[in-house]
């Protein structure tokens, strides 16, 4: 029987059966693999079609070719971090989710994974669904077949059913079934690539150059833009936590990092180079002009392909953060009722109203929260020297170690909400915060939120760190 995050359950880290494990700890009998193997898990969920749509509006946002390839090295500079945050899936045995407990206590953590874990989820899931959804009324269009509401929701259901059956199945599936997407994917857009190249040369007619406040303010906003993406993995734990307590740190931190960060500068840095070529500003139509007619049906599904390896992997945390938040469920049937909700927000959204961009100008937020989020984790990892006793943290008794003053460990609290306050007063967004308001409009939300946050965090906790071992190795 899976477990609910109560005591381990038998090892069914197979693929192609139902991972019993949910938040509870994996013994090290049962730990396995090796770090390289997360390398095509993380680029499986990154060579995708969203990433090219990055790279190109940095281009529309008006940024030289050469301005935007630098942006997103720059942005793609924060998959360090969320390597770090991977390393401490194996120290614990438990999934991100599950590990957070240390820097926020049992009661704390669960409002935290409610709103920046589950939440977030649900958002994400719908958008991407939303995303492989009209490729693939293209793709069913193309095939002389009409796209009523019918057909539709047709579609839909059955991007999601592909979707919410990898993130049930879980980890071992996905760690089979993602490097050979990976190649799949790779050799679709190097294909695409070929097809950009060849158009490429003076191309359409250049932008004015940007220059002086408003160049300063499209640099910092690009760079927010792409820092988004990997800032959004938090959970990176979730898909490291099977492999063996004495693996090298930095193999899992490196190749966690390595699969985010190549193909997420290489796709962006295409999009932003088809940019310079055709009309991105829609991005599908455009991509098509310059790909001949037998290979558009392939691109269309490598989209849908692409966005169902990104999204399983957000249903599969989903599961995790449903449980986390206080929800006794089994983990596979939180991820059917998250990937339930993420399919009725995208039938709504595309069937019914504008509700979709409305959640897109939230999620424009996202890194303010996610920023702060990742500087705590990140501070915590460091201060321990990533050392996690996996059985205490799903202990959830006020004997627990991390019940810390009545389940809540303020420092954690008041660190994260300190960054998320000063990221607010730095952002330019959905509105302009003072800081940026005083600055004409440059964000520094980004680096704001990640300073404070981290800085008050390790003023708060090295000192009882020191003093006790809150959470001595196994």
């Amino acid at each position: 029987m899976e477990s609910t995050g109560r005591g381990a359950g038998t090892d069914t880290d197979r693929p192609g059966r139902i991972e019993a494990h949910g938040i509870d700890h994996v013994p090290d009998r049962e730990r396995h693999g090796r770090a390289r193997e997360l390398f095509g898990v993380w680029a499986a969920a990154n060579v995708n079609y969203l990433s090219m749509v990055v790279g190109a509006a940095l281009v529309l946002m008006g940024l030289s070719l050469g301005q935007a390839v630098a942006v997103i090295v720059a942005g793609s500079i924060f998959w360090a971090p969320i390597g770090l945050l991977a390393v401490s899936g194996p120290a614990s045995g438990t999934p991100s989710e599950v590990v957070a407990r240390a820097m926020y206590g049992i009661r704390g953590n669960r409002v935290n994974i409610a709103v920046n874990g589950w939440l977030l989820c649900i958002c994400y899931i719908a958008l991407n669904l939303a995303a492989a959804a009209v490729a693939a009324f293209v793709l069913v269009e193309k095939a002389g077949i009409g796209t009523g509401a019918g057909v539709k929701t047709a579609v839909v259901m059955a991007i999601a059913g592909i979707t919410v059956a990898i993130g049930v199945y879980g980890h071992a599936t996905m760690v089979k079934l993602y490097p050979p997407i990976a190649i799949a994917l790779t050799v679709t857009f190097a294909v695409v690539a070929c097809y950009v190249f060849a158009h490429a040369g003076p191309g359409r007619p250049a932008a004015e150059p940007l220059t002086g406040g408003v160049l300063w303010a499209t640099l910092a906003a690009g760079v927010t833009l792409v820092a988004s993406g990997p800032l959004s993995y938090t959970n990176s734990a979730d898909f490291s936590r099977y492999l063996p307590r004495t693996i090298s740190r930095w193999a899992v931190a490196g190749w966690t990092a390595l699969g985010g960060f190549l193909p997420g500068v290489l796709l962006a840095s295409l999009g932003a180079l088809a940019a310079t070529v055709v009309d991105m500003a829609e991005p599908q139509a455009g991509l098509e002009g310059i790909l001949p007619a037998w290979f558009s049906p392939v691109f269309l599904l490598a989209i849908v392909l692409g966005t169902i390896a990104n999204n399983a992997m957000t249903a599969y945390s989903s599961g995790l953060a449903l449980q986390a938040a206080g929800v006794r469920v089994r983990r596979s049937l939180g991820v059917l009722v998250d990937g339930a909700l993420g399919v009725a927000a995208t039938l709504y959204a595309l069937l019914v109203s504008d509700f979709l961009g409305t959640v897109e100008n939230l999620l424009q937020l996202t890194v303010v929260v996610l920023g702060p989020s990742t500087a705590v984790y990140a501070t915590d990892i460091l201060l321990r020297r990533c050392r996690y006793d996996g059985p205490a943290l799903t202990d959830e008794t006020p004997g627990s170690p991390f019940w810390y003053t009545g389940g809540v460990n303020w420092a954690g609290a008041l660190a994260l909400t300190a960054g998320i306050a000063a990221s607010l007063l730095c952002v330019d967004t959905l509105y302009t915060g003072p800081v940026a308001r005083a600055l004409g409009g440059v964000d520094l939300s980004l680096p704001a939120g990640i300073i404070v946050a981290a800085s008050l965090y390790w003023l708060l906790m090295h000192r009882s760190l020191r003093g006790r071992a809150a959470a001595p190795a196994a």
